[in-house]
């Protein structure tokens, strides 16, 4: 058993790192800027009633922090830091370092909370990636358009789960009645937790082919490749996520394992888990983004579907500076998908009913939303009404499975 700090929760909801502490016996801080968000979650709050301690620091202020992480550290030692969210890498990086426990190095988590610095620093190493530049106000965004040339995709250096991300194809993009382009900065844009996006956004061109996210793990800067996860987009103008096919690492990989191995190694990540999204162009694979944590969206389950253990146990594991027990083993032949329910148009939840079947590979179902809710469609991640998850022995099994639930779930939404 070990005792741990775990950091805020992804989407404020999920939980399964909490539980995975639980199941393995750890015991646990948690720290946050908003308990409340988490306490009017019945099941949420349920979870955090097993924490050692609760820190709540308003603004998420970092010497307060500190102060309060090292007070609670003198009561039982913290032996490994948790942190699965963007917006609170750095904090997560420098108490790490202050506690002297295995996570990220700071210098390395600061670029990684830029997009922008990444891309300069593959550029720096000869990595392959699409061309891209830095925009801070309206006119260094027409600027870089017209330097890079349409199609360009537009998304904030700091941002994170595909939230206010534009893509610009053709010149009646760029008509000023039409084009986003005069309206994007100040954003304004709320990441949650009382943190506001910095206002940098990345101009890159836009790449077409096969939208793939790779998961990694790493201890000592040694990197592991777990599988592939073939990811399905909404169609456009949706920026997001229908579901996914995650299969577990093969032989066939190992170019791509090159590919994604020389990133890390050129951001100097050194430690934790990551999920890369890539693009397969027909010029070979090209970076979308490094995220440097676990895959976020509840997908790090589909991982543990597929791979029959619990990703988030191992990922303690990791923080605690062990390599989890049987990763490097063969993986047995079995693949994971997932699919998302949404709704068709803008409206309240009427009525959800879920199919009354059931089969042993329907591995999850979440529904995320209540009767009541408001819906749209989905625009962006945060849209997603909830999701299943299957598996099979190949990817056209656990789809056509995930298929059929999705055809049978019965949402009604009032225009």
């Amino acid at each position: 058993m070990a005792h741990l700090l775990i950091i805020d929760l992804p989407g404020g909801n999920d939980s399964d790192i909490l539980q995975a502490a639980i199941k393995r016996g750890d015991s646990f801080v948690f720290a946050t800027s908003d308990l409340a968000l988490y306490r009017q979650q019945p099941l949420v709050s349920a979870f955090l009633d097993h924490a050692f301690e609760i820190i709540e620091i308003k603004d998420f202020v970092y010497p307060a922090l500190e102060q309060a992480v090292l007070g609670s550290h003198l009561q039982k030692p913290i032996e490994a830091l948790l942190c699965l969210i963007d917006i609170r890498l750095l904090e997560a990086a420098k108490l790490a370092r202050t506690l002297g426990v295995d996570y990220l190095n700071l210098d390395s988590a600061i670029l990684l909370r830029d997009k922008f610095l990444v891309r300069q620093r593959l550029a720096q190493r000869g990595i392959a990636q699409p061309a891209f530049a830095l925009a801070t106000t309206t006119q260094e965004i027409k600027d870089a358009v017209a330097s890079l040339g349409l199609p360009v995709l537009i998304k904030p250096a700091d941002g994170y789960g595909s939230q206010n991300v534009v893509v610009l194809q053709t010149p009646e993009d760029l008509d000023p009645m039409l084009s986003p382009v005069d309206i994007m900065l100040p954003s304004r844009a709320d990441y949650g937790l009382g943190v506001k996006a910095n206002d940098r956004l990345l101009v890159e061109r836009y790449m077409t082919g096969t939208f793939i996210g790779v998961d990694t793990f790493t201890l000592n800067g040694q990197h592991r490749f777990l599988g592939v996860n073939i990811k399905r987009m909404f169609p456009p103008p949706s920026f997001a996520i229908e579901g996914g096919c995650f299969s577990p690492r093969v032989n066939e990989h190992s170019q791509l394992e090159q590919y994604v191995f020389s990133m890390l190694d050129a951001v100097g990540f050194d430690c934790g888990a990551t999920h890369i999204e890539l693009i397969l162009t027909q010029a070979g694979p090209q970076l979308v983004e490094i995220n440097p944590r676990l895959v976020g969206a509840k997908i790090a389950r589909l991982v543990g579907f597929a791979l029959n253990r619990s990703i988030h146990a191992d990922l303690i594991d990791l923080h605690l500076g062990v390599w989890p027990k049987g990763l490097d083993e063969p993986y047995p032949h079995q693949v994971a998908v997932s699919r998302w329910f949404t709704s068709p148009v803008a409206g309240t939840i009427e009525s959800m009913t879920a199919p009354t079947w059931s089969d042993p590979n329907i591995k999850c179902v979440e529904i995320l939303k209540q009767v009541g809710d408001r819906v749209t469609p989905a625009f962006e991640n945060a849209a997603r009404i909830g999701y299943v998850m299957t598996s099979g022995k190949d990817q056209l099994e656990a789809e056509v499975l995930a298929e059929r639930y999705i055809n049978d779930m019965d949402i009604s939404v009032e225009v």
